[in-house]
């Protein structure tokens, strides 16, 4: 699988990519996702480099993205925990989910592992707050649930939980990188 950094070219197929996961979620029974993410924010991601495309070979469409930086958001993680070295993965979509190739959990391995080569003691996420199905799949990926917050300023995504950063083997390949790219992995 060959990962590379998105471009600001990536940004409708990126906006595609989350579309067509809420419907997928909604058809799920999952109000997750069902307001438009603001496009102005996916560019600032974009820009500072934290936003991944996976392909599985050179000239295919990518088929899962996911976003890695290292921004704790205070209504969720404490002082405490926000001093901690960590990275965050947010919006973690897949083309196709539920096909049973297990991308989304080798995603997060490569996150994992991206976290402990830059010197992270943790990779941490936050999942929608009613979305039991997705809480029990990380708990199965060894995530460990710390709180639900239940605050307006969460936006519905208040189930936080982390897990130990650890190097991993994987067949991810990050190239590709762009002018102004920061390599989590130093």
């Amino acid at each position: 699988m060959i990962v590379v950094r998105a471009q600001l070219a990536d940004i409708p197929r990126l906006l595609k990519f989350r579309t067509d996961a809420a419907k997928w979620l909604r058809e799920q029974g999952s109000d997750q996702w069902s307001t438009p993410y603001p496009p102005e924010l996916l560019t600032q991601s974009v820009m500072a480099g934290e936003v991944y495309l996976f392909h599985p070979g050179k000239a295919t469409p990518p088929v899962a993205t996911v976003t890695l930086d290292q921004r704790a958001e205070p209504v969720l993680w404490s002082p405490d925990e926000r001093s901690e070295p960590a990275l965050y993965v947010h919006k973690l979509t897949v083309a196709q989910p539920g096909r049973g190739d297990r991308l989304g959990a080798r995603i997060l391995d490569w996150c994992g592992d991206q976290a402990a080569r830059s010197g992270k003691k943790w990779l941490r996420l936050d999942a929608w707050t009613s979305n039991a199905r997705l809480h029990a799949y990380y708990e199965r990926l060894g995530f460990t649930h710390i709180r639900t917050v239940h605050d307006p300023a969460a936006f519905d995504s208040g189930w936080v939980a982390q897990r130990q950063a650890a190097r991993c083997e994987h067949s991810f390949h990050l190239h590709g990188e762009h002018r102004g790219a920061r390599d989590h992995a130093g």
